[in-house]
């Protein structure tokens, strides 16, 4: 198969448009090509294509930042000479300067298929930014690696962010290049935008469901380290609102449920099950401990539940990573009512709101974890209706 960044390279009939035109380049590590040629590098090989610039978004073009709210600065490509903007400094919006830069800005980032990556709001910003100043969006498009599951309350009205650019569920399911049709629909944008489609994507096809097997992973961002981790981050990236640690500081980040050394995680399991065994379903969970060299519980033996969504473990259409962290924060409540579970700092320049409820795009979900008479029924009626709703305003964008 072939994603939209190879299909440029070797079509140029597709680059024809961009003759004459100065074109911008945004990506990060894992944009590279077939032959893991960084697309910079393509692009730049091409003696078609003038190289203007180039954006980095959160975690930097090089995705040398570890964490959220640690900034990249500007600077210049020392072997190209073309300025590399940083989406993810002073500004989070490319300025009219930035986009004065270009006149077609390639889109070539790899995405997790879930609300929360930053990339996916970055997309929205520069499709705004490009509507207004008459510039043009074409989106190398790439396979999301969560495949077509949708799942998580959709965003409320007032909670946008960073890391909510819209009404819509944590795991959306789509890719980014479909993502940028919704976003030109749903937010009425005027803008000269184009999607260079994947060849022989195949979401549904076994055992990478989603995830090619000809293609290696490469991680997109620092945290990010594989397809296990992919497939589990719409949960798991619930942690950084808590003061559980998510495994960051370890090799293993946002693939556990939870690390905590005042938690005991069999414990939790057992209870896990209990209240609803069915979303547990789809994946292994297996009791460990850790050390984080760093980040929360930092040097500290923590207690934890890791999650296994792949080889014979993994059951693609069963597997609901949202569900599953939910329960775990759900069994937390329950067996310690009085442990300070959410974390009180600012979470991606968000100072009024709880941590929790910027990522969940609303307090929902906190408050029925909070909620000793609420089970796992009352979540299951308000997602599912959330879910449907978004799955029937999306079927028609699906290219593949």
């Amino acid at each position: 198969m072939k994603f939209g960044i190879d299909r440029l390279l070797a079509d140029p009939h597709l680059r024809r448009p961009l003759a004459g035109k100065r074109v911008a380049l945004v990506a990060h590590p894992a944009s590279v090509t077939d032959r893991l040629v960084h697309a910079l590098d393509a692009l730049a090989a091409c003696p078609d294509v003038a190289l203007s610039a180039a954006f980095g978004p959160q975690h930097g073009l090089k995705g040398d930042k570890q964490d959220n709210m640690v900034e990249t600065p500007d600077e210049r490509d020392p072997l190209y000479g073309i300025p590399v903007f940083s989406l993810y400094g002073e500004v989070r919006r490319p300025t009219a300067a930035m986009m004065d830069t270009a006149d077609v800005f390639l889109f070539d980032l790899q995405d997790l298929g879930c609300r929360i990556y930053t990339f996916v709001t970055t997309l929205l910003y520069l499709l705004e930014e490009a509507a207004r100043h008459g510039k043009s969006v074409w989106v190398l498009d790439r396979p999301n690696p969560a495949g077509r599951p949708i799942e998580g309350l959709t965003l409320r009205p007032g909670q946008e962010s960073f890391v909510g650019a819209g009404p819509m569920p944590m795991r959306h399911g789509l890719t980014l290049g479909e993502m940028g049709h919704w976003f030109i629909r749903h937010f009425g944008l005027d803008v000269d935008y184009r999607v260079i489609a994947m060849e022989g994507w195949q979401p549904e096809a076994g055992p990478g469901w989603g995830w090619p097997d000809s293609r290696l992973w490469i991680n997109p961002s620092p945290n990010a380290a594989n397809l296990n981790m992919a497939r589990a981050y719409a949960g798991t990236v619930m942690l950084e609102g808590t003061t559980l640690s998510e495994g960051r500081g370890t090799t293993r980040p946002l693939e556990v449920l939870f690390g905590a050394p005042d938690v005991d995680a069999r414990a939790v399991r057992h209870v896990m099950e209990q209240l609803a065994p069915d979303w547990l379903a789809g994946c292994a969970l297996r009791e460990c401990w850790f050390e984080p060299t760093f980040h929360k519980h930092a040097k500290s033996l923590c207690s934890a539940l890791m999650i296994h969504a792949e080889g014979a473990f993994y059951d693609h259409h069963r597997f609901r990573p949202w569900r599953l962290q939910a329960l775990a924060f759900k069994a937390i409540r329950q067996l310690y009512p009085d442990y300070p579970l959410w974390r009180d700092f600012p979470y991606e320049y968000e100072f009024e709101r709880l941590a929790i409820d910027v990522i969940n795009g609303g307090p929902g979900l906190r408050e029925w974890v909070d909620d000793p008479s609420a089970g796992a029924a009352d979540l299951d009626a308000l997602t599912r209706h959330d879910e449907a709703e978004w799955a029937e305003a999306t079927r028609d964008l699906r290219i593949y």
